[in-house]
């Protein structure tokens, strides 16, 4: 669960980084069934990813100080 805004912006360049990744599959995988074995981690990590985001985004700052203490 992301706890403050460093782990907010790292999270958030992981999922650019992995969707980039998947760009690059659907770029050189010519076998659909092997693309989606390729990309499925990755697919799935960026979706747990942005409802972790989600999650931290939908809260205001105060409301984290008072959950966490």
């Amino acid at each position: 669960m992301i706890q403050n805004d460093q782990e907010l912006e790292a999270t958030k360049e992981r999922i650019q980084y992995f969707q980039q990744q998947v760009e690059k599959l659907r770029q050189v995988e010519t076998n659909p069934q092997n693309y989606w074995l390729s990309a499925g981690g990755y697919l799935a990590e960026i979706d747990r990813m942005n409802l972790e985001v989600r999650e931290y985004l939908s809260l205001h700052p105060s409301e984290r100080r008072e959950r966490v203490t």
